[in-house]
């Protein structure tokens, strides 16, 4: 499947040109932002890491031969891919135990930038943001109409789709989703299980969010809405008074669209038949996604981007810096600026 039928139109027109991102790790670095106090004391061991060319299930790999222990006393908060400069937390639970020299874990590919006890482990989506500093070389690019774009997305957000990333190599993960909702059937392995569900999940949204995009009102509530703050996972529904909250102008308030399982969803008009549309064109997937368990839940479907500069380091380099909240992919705000060209034979998707 090629990316528009797995993500769906770009907000903004047609691409201001071309560019390669990735061309090194140091092009993608990617910091977690956890608003998390560490007390210091405890049984878990907090580790703030610098990778390239890892990514994080290897990272976490490494830590536990060196430290000595199983990776299911190993935790991180999200998934970084190994074609990137990374800095991102884990924790190894340690109890009654010493800090362990973890010396042999570090080389040019992984250095541990800190040390801090805690009472808990990390959890899985326990950062609250990630900041990018991205670099993207051999631009060919209409600066005046880049710059135009840039501030374009500043002011209004881009749509909040799930990367290309998500559905792996030409979509083989929404591929492999297909076949086993055919069988009726999951894979045994968790984090394949996890991998393909995610994929047709994220599917699901993006057709969702496609549709909007095409109509006009990705980034505008409707009366049917259900609607959300940006880094809350709670909605309340849109009517009249609600679709002209001031709110939603500043970013701060956005209409959702469905992660496909179980429960009801709550929307009404045009945007409950929207879905509903959507999701009967789909319908094997659908039940599927709720036989595996899954929970009807909400996600925006715009994305805001956070303190979002640029400058041009060199006359084909476009250097940028933002902030997205945990869960967001940092290629579809570049899918908004520019078309990507491939970065070589040793490219590897991220995944954040």
């Amino acid at each position: 499947m090629n990316e528009l039928q797995l993500l769906g139109p770009r907000a903004c027109g047609d691409a201001c040109g071309q560019a390669v991102l990735k061309a090194s790790a140091e092009d993608f670095q990617v910091d977690e932002v956890l608003d998390i106090p560490l007390s210091g004391q405890g049984e878990h061991l907090w580790l703030w890491v610098e990778k390239r060319g890892l990514n994080t299930e290897e990272t976490a790999r490494r830590l536990g031969k060196a430290a000595r222990v199983s990776q299911r006393n190993i935790s991180y908060a999200g998934l970084k891919d190994r074609q990137a400069l990374t800095r991102q937390w884990f924790s190894l639970h340690l109890p009654g135990k010493d800090n362990p020299d973890l010396a042999s874990a570090e080389d040019d590919s992984l250095r541990i930038l800190k040390q801090v006890r805690h009472s808990r482990k990390l959890q899985r989506g326990a950062h609250s943001a990630n900041g990018f500093t991205l670099r993207l070389t051999g631009l060919d690019a209409d600066i005046e109409q880049l710059d135009a774009r840039l501030q374009q997305i500043k002011q209004q957000g881009v749509p909040n789709y799930f990367g290309l990333q998500r559905f792996g190599h030409e979509g083989g993960n929404l591929f492999d989703a297909r076949q086993f909702a055919k069988r009726g059937d999951l894979p045994g392995q968790r984090n394949v299980r996890s991998r393909i569900l995610s994929a047709g999940r994220s599917y699901l949204f993006n057709q969702v969010l496609a549709a909007r995009v095409a109509q006009g009102t990705w980034n505008t509530a409707q009366v049917g809405d259900l609607l959300a703050f940006t880094d809350s996972r709670s909605f309340f529904p849109a009517g009249e008074e609600q679709c002209s909250d001031p709110r939603l102008a500043i970013l701060d308030v956005h209409p959702t669209g469905p992660l496909c399982g179980a429960g009801e969803t709550t929307t009404a008009g045009e945007t409950l038949k929207l879905e509903e549309n959507i999701f009967s064109g789909e319908q094997l997937l659908v039940d599927w996604l709720v036989a595996a368990g899954m929970s009807h839940e909400r996600r925006i479907l715009r994305l805001p981007i956070g303190g979002l500069t640029w400058h041009y380091p060199e006359p084909d380099i476009l250097q940028l810096e933002f902030v997205l909240p945990a869960g967001c992919f940092a290629t579809v705000v570049v899918r908004e600026l520019v078309d990507l060209l491939p970065a070589g034979p040793t490219e590897t998707p991220c995944v954040f």
